[in-house]
């Protein structure tokens, strides 16, 4: 169990939602990657199964403790009541072992039948976490689109979408949407001392100011060397013979297969790193500055999940947007 800083209005109002007779079956946890989304959305699965198996929750805390039934079920990935859906492993036979698939297919929400047109094992309720609904192919949104249409009784879907916007309009006037903001420089720090007790103040200090008021952004930033990233796109800005040279490194150094993470991370990085320069710049400048964040939006919004470009291609692409932004700040 955790206490989940800067986001008490959304957990006062699940808390709330939870213990009304009738709960809406479909959730959305929206807002920009690394605010906690998940964990928490994790957090309300644990408090409506517990509940469901005739054991409330305390109303100061959104999840059971650790030593709950529950909890200690779902944390072994055995509970019967709750399956979570993200994009799996590729099939190491073909080379790929360790990547992630380019999306959550239709076969794997199809394979949610078992569980919804059963009687739940262990209470009430049987409850199904999307992480990420962005992710979900076409075919996939659809079949989840009829499970929301027609929900069993009990039946809670989770979803968590960093983009809510390009999800299905059908998907979500089926849902109640529970929307996450950046966290404050205080709510920031306080995540940080906790996630990270080794870093010493200043380094803390960096990552507030640069991270967003993301927790996750900001413990990529460090494990994924994420400023070495910003260097690069800086050096990249300034365009000419630097330029060319420091996209080759980036090219080769998020190409290959075990850069996945970092890849990821990069492709987030770029819109936001175009958009911090936007303030500082007027006229013509600013015009190429809108016209590289909305090509780069674009093309992070669907090249990576689904992958439809080469990582070397997508790499190659996203320097692109940023070279000739200038050298201001």
């Amino acid at each position: 169990m955790r206490d989940w800083q800067g986001h008490d209005a959304q957990i006062t109002a699940l808390i709330a939602a939870s213990g009304t007779e009738r709960l809406h079956h479909g959730w959305i946890f929206a807002g920009p990657r690394g605010l906690g989304k998940a964990g928490i959305a994790f957090d309300f699965a644990k408090r409506l199964l517990a509940a469901g198996a005739g054991r409330p929750v305390p109303s100061h805390h959104l999840a059971p403790p650790d030593d709950d039934p529950t909890v200690r079920l779902l944390l072994g990935g055995a509970h019967p009541d709750f399956v979570r859906l993200e994009r799996l492993e590729r099939d190491d036979r073909r080379g790929e072992g360790g990547q992630l698939a380019r999306n959550i297919t239709v076969d794997q929400v199809r394979g949610l039948a078992r569980l919804l047109h059963s009687a739940p094992s262990m209470g009430s309720r049987r409850i199904i976490l999307i992480d990420a609904a962005d992710d979900l192919e076409t075919g996939a949104a659809n079949a989840l689109l009829k499970n929301l249409e027609e929900p069993p009784a009990g039946a809670v879907f989770l979803l968590i979408s960093h983009r809510p916007g390009r999800l299905l309009p059908t998907i979500r006037s089926r849902c109640r949407m529970v929307r996450f903001r950046p966290l404050d420089d205080d709510a920031m720090t306080a995540v940080l001392a906790s996630a990270l007790p080794d870093l010493d103040v200043v380094e803390r200090a960096r990552l507030v100011a640069t991270a967003e008021g993301a927790p996750g952004q900001a413990i990529a930033m460090r494990q994924l060397d994420l400023p070495g990233l910003e260097q690069s796109l800086e050096r990249i800005a300034c365009g000419g013979s630097t330029a060319q040279a420091e996209r080759g490194k980036l090219v080769a150094a998020l190409s290959g297969v075990n850069a996945r993470p970092r890849l990821e991370a990069f492709v987030d990085l770029v819109p936001r790193f175009i958009a911090r320069r936007l303030s500082a710049q007027r006229g013509a400048a600013l015009g190429r500055g809108i016209a590289a964040a909305e090509e780069a939006e674009r093309l992070g919004s669907g090249a990576v999940t689904p992958l439809q470009l080469e990582p070397s291609a997508l790499v190659f692409m996203l320097c692109e947007t940023v070279e000739g932004l200038g050298g201001q700040h």
